[in-house]
């Protein structure tokens, strides 16, 4: 789900997709897959077990991959074969196997385990009601996604400089570029998560129940991913500048929306993967301090990331002066973007500063 919390924090990614004309159409978009969801729900649900958990989140994939590259197209503009010689294979293989298809299965899963947890209506139990909203949100999500992906992929091949564009590769080549930072942020907020759900476990029922375990690794899990964000952002790495910069009106909205809705998400669909198809009668110990774990992680590592693609952004906004030379991250990320003219002198010097970082 990087792509959607990418969507939503980078601020030039997140004005391209709520201009009022674009949400306007959007809207529009989105009603079609979701009836269509509906009607064929209704359709099938006599031929296809779709009590099976298993059978559930292939169908949902399924139409949430249709529906992806329907309004993937939709956003684009253009017609499918030309989008194939545009964007490649590649890309439609992501729009229509990730954003689609594994996408969509997670947020089925999501809403499983939201049903389950949070007000006992389990699909394991009433299957109809929780199987048609997990297939209908689905489709209607990966629609609205999609169709963002497509409308930036639209802008960018008129002409306009995406410096971020939400397709997991910039996010590759992070790693690659400070894969200690990576590893120092992820593991240690691991290990904090898997710590806090470890002490739960010692207050016996209440501190082992799915409710309060969700909800407390999912604030602890809002709160590092506050922190990573704004030590990404900075260029020292130093998240109490960032923070004493913005006023707690600002930092408490922060945290509510993306922070802790996107740590409950994570946090769900993994609950949801133990439930339903681990079939777990609750979320036992282990699980429940692996899904702390890897929620911690994912938030940190996610937040410090979009972080960077802030800092990119601004960077790139202000022009490129020499003290951001210093910076590899900023500069290789550029350098592999295409973002210099053929011929730059300050190109090999960033290299040579990358390559330098890597073997120190």
């Amino acid at each position: 789900m990087l792509h959607r919390l990418a969507l939503r924090v980078v601020p030039q990614l997140n004005a391209l997709v709520t201009e009022p004309a674009v949400r306007k159409r959007k809207r529009l978009v989105m009603l079609a897959p979701g009836m269509v969801a509906f009607g064929l729900y209704h359709l099938l649900k006599s031929s296809l077990p779709l009590d099976d958990p298993f059978i559930l989140l292939g169908f949902s994939g399924f139409l949430a991959s249709l529906s992806a590259m329907w309004s993937y197209r939709m956003g684009r503009n253009v017609p499918v074969l030309t989008i194939i010689q545009e964007d490649g294979l590649r890309r439609i293989a992501w729009v229509v196997g990730w954003i689609g298809f594994a996408y969509g299965m997670q947020l089925s899963l999501l809403v499983l385990a939201l049903l389950r947890i949070f007000v006992a209506y389990d699909f394991l139990l009433h299957p109809e009601g929780p199987a048609m909203m997990a297939i209908i949100i689905a489709s209607s999500s990966v629609t609205r996604d999609a169709f963002e992906l497509g409308y930036i992929r639209l802008k960018e091949q008129q002409g306009q400089k995406i410096v971020t564009f939400p397709d997991g590769r910039p996010f590759r080549r992070w790693i690659q570029l400070e894969s200690a930072t990576m590893g120092r942020w992820t593991v240690s907020a691991s290990i904090i998560g898997m710590s806090s759900a470890f002490f739960l476990l010692s207050f016996g029922g209440i501190g082992s129940h799915d409710l309060t375990q969700s909800i407390v690794i999912s604030l602890l899990a809002a709160c590092l991913g506050l922190v990573a964000f704004y030590a990404g952002e900075s260029r020292s790495g130093d998240w109490r500048k960032g923070v004493a910069q913005n006023g707690w009106l600002a930092l408490g909205r922060f945290w509510l929306w993306p922070c802790l809705t996107f740590a409950l998400t994570y946090y769900l669909v993994q609950a949801g993967f133990f439930i339903f198809l681990v079939q777990m009668e609750q979320l036992q110990g282990v699980a429940q301090i692996f899904t702390a774990g890897a929620t911690a992680a994912l938030m940190a590592g996610y937040s410090f990331y979009l972080g960077r693609c802030k800092l990119l952004e601004a960077e790139t906004q202000q022009g490129i002066p020499e003290n951001i030379q210093s910076c590899p991250f900023v500069m290789g990320i550029l350098n592999k973007a295409g973002y210099f003219p053929k011929g730059n002198t300050a190109i090999p010097e960033v290299e040579t500063s990358i390559q330098t970082e890597k073997v120190g």
